[in-house]
């Protein structure tokens, strides 16, 4: 039988966070896009040998849709965007984090929290980038033309909710990846 534990973090721990994502945005300045995705790419493979438990393999899975958002091709977010999600890779490659990631069971707990962070502020991103993706995969042959109409549709409904959210969310000043 499983355990089942929760915790809830507030204000000042989410704080935290994003003060941790602010230095390794920094950190990860000097490197290039392809750098940073490379860096993810490996945590991955490495988390993958190490049989995570099953709450950090579940988002090492959200890990790697943001790398294939950020590398698919047919995708091509705008600059912005783009570097929206390196931000948040960019945590992932740090090797001096919150928990040492060799730590059994715990090390990646971490990674899994800042994860689940990012998910909820890429909310919008993920959700089209899925759909998009669903749209190609009905139709495999689908030209290039009915993707762009897509890619475009979609992109578009993606800023409009995130612009929408950020004039609603009070909590603004707190965004990890802006």
């Amino acid at each position: 039988m499983g355990l089942h534990i929760s915790f809830e973090l507030n204000d000042e721990d989410l704080e935290h966070f994003r003060l941790i994502m602010i230095q390794a945005r920094n950190a990860a300045a000097r490197k290039s896009p392809e750098e940073i995705v490379a860096t993810a790419t490996r945590l991955m493979q490495e988390i993958c040998t190490l049989r995570a438990p099953g709450f950090i393999a579940e988002r090492m899975q959200k890990l790697q849709l943001m790398i294939r958002m950020i590398s698919d091709i047919d995708w091509r977010l705008a600059h912005d965007e783009s570097g929206r999600i390196l931000n948040a890779l960019a945590y992932f490659g740090e090797p001096d984090d919150l928990i040492p990631d060799e730590i059994p069971g715990l090390g990646l707990l971490d990674d899994a929290i800042m994860i689940e962070l990012v998910m909820r502020e890429l909310q919008h991103e993920i959700e089209a980038y899925e759909e998009f993706c669903g749209f190609r995969e009905q139709k495999p042959e689908r030209v290039s033309a009915e993707l762009e109409t897509m890619r475009t549709e979609l992109q578009s409904r993606m800023r409009t909710r995130r612009q929408r959210d950020l004039l609603t969310n009070a909590e603004t000043a707190a965004r990890l990846l802006d």
